[in-house]
């Protein structure tokens, strides 16, 4: 039995977030970055509650040039947003008919700026990121700001947010080590709660419930596919298809533990696999060790990608189409950087990776495999326990 890691951080956790996060503002003379995403005021904040669920209500945090947050958000959420770490809490009765927070927060960025001299506040325009609220309020904010200082600018803080998120505390590492490897041993007794003649919904059910019995938060990713020697769909939901002799189930979860993510998948056969789907799994595998070994610091993303690629392509893959093999991980389900022939993002220690070769071999056949692990000064430490070599079978 794993011990289960404390919840929640220290305020030593979320003070050295603020100072990295300050020493970058600081180097692009930003005063000011807005945050208004579930995952982006988590990690600054340590606010976790599944009423991001609902869209009728906006949050913010202000993060300035120096001191401490600023939190803008609806009056329910307050008792929550308190912290020893989060004192300047100030909320709105919300929602509201015609002002859902758009004056408190024209003010908490104009008091900001102008307390440390700055017209330049950052804000996420880049990949993988968005701004959550309406854009018609997003709007009148900027027009506020615009008639506060008529030379207030944005600028892009995705780069910055993105690069002090990617390294991970021991404490963050901790989390996902230990949800990884509570769903490792799910995985390792899926024979014993799924067999052939059961509906893809039975099998998914039944892969929650044991989930869930084992320790996990929450089974909040759950994809799948099955079929003869191979699947042709890994993001569908269940359809109500019975498993069948000859056919190759393949399970992907995102579970969680305390707001962090594990991400991997498992194959297994069912009944009468061919030699060939045998071969394909052991490729993929290969290929899962080919980016194992160069998964270190200083490697780019680009080369452990070509280092997979080329053990599929020798196996026969028919080109490379789901785009990426593996991505970033944490306090998302995928994170930057993502391992593609075009990424340039060099491995550093404390990344939290996924390793997650694809490939298709015959029309409607594909096998994917998918490991979670940190990188480490010497090389990779693995989150997840290795997945077998030989794709298991239950005749």
């Amino acid at each position: 039995m794993l011990n289960q890691p404390a919840r929640g951080f220290t305020t030593q956790e979320f003070e050295t977030r603020l100072a990295n996060i300050q020493a970058k503002m600081a180097s692009e003379s930003m005063g000011a970055i807005l945050l208004t995403t579930e995952h982006d005021l988590y990690y600054f904040t340590g606010f976790l509650s599944q009423f991001w669920q609902s869209p009728t209500r906006p949050w913010f945090v202000v993060i300035p040039a120096s001191g401490q947050p600023i939190a803008v958000i609806p009056e329910i959420g307050v008792q929550s947003m308190k912290s020893e770490f989060m004192t300047d809490v100030r909320s709105w009765s919300s929602p509201h008919a015609t002002d859902d927070g758009v004056t408190l927060l024209s003010e908490a960025i104009i008091e900001t700026l102008g307390a440390t001299g700055s017209t330049v506040l950052g804000l996420h325009k880049g990949r993988e990121t968005h701004i959550r609220m309406p854009l018609g309020d997003f709007e009148k904010v900027m027009n506020n700001l615009k008639a506060a200082n008529p030379n207030f600018t944005i600028k892009d803080a995705t780069p910055i947010i993105r690069d002090v998120r990617m390294i991970k505390s021991e404490a963050e590492i901790e989390k996902v080590r230990y949800v990884a490897q509570t769903v490792s041993g799910v995985f390792e007794n899926l024979f014993d709660f799924a067999n052939i003649g059961m509906t893809d919904a039975e099998l998914f059910r039944n892969f929650k419930l044991e989930a869930l019995k084992a320790g996990v938060d929450n089974v909040s990713y759950l994809v799948g596919g099955a079929g003869q020697q191979g699947y042709d769909d890994v993001i569908a939901p269940p359809a109500g298809r019975k498993l069948r002799s000859g056919d190759i189930l393949m399970f992907d979860t995102g579970c969680t533990f305390d707001g962090y993510y594990c991400d991997f998948d498992r194959n297994y056969g069912f009944g009468d696999v061919n030699d060939t789907a045998k071969r394909i799994h052991n490729a993929v595998w290969q290929a899962t060790e080919a980016g194992l070994a160069l998964a270190k610091p200083g490697n780019s993303c680009a080369q452990v990608f070509r280092a997979m690629d080329e053990i599929l392509q020798k196996n026969g893959a028919l080109g490379e189409s789901v785009g990426r093999y593996g991505h970033g991980l944490g306090i998302q389900l995928t994170e930057p950087p993502s391992f593609t022939a075009w990424e340039q993002d060099v491995l550093r220690e404390g990344m939290i990776m996924t390793l997650e070769p694809g490939m298709i071999y015959a029309p409607g056949r594909m096998i994917l495999h998918e490991e979670n692990l940190v990188i480490r000064k010497d090389g990779p430490e693995l989150l997840s326990r290795r997945a077998p070599s030989e794709l298991p079978i239950k005749a």
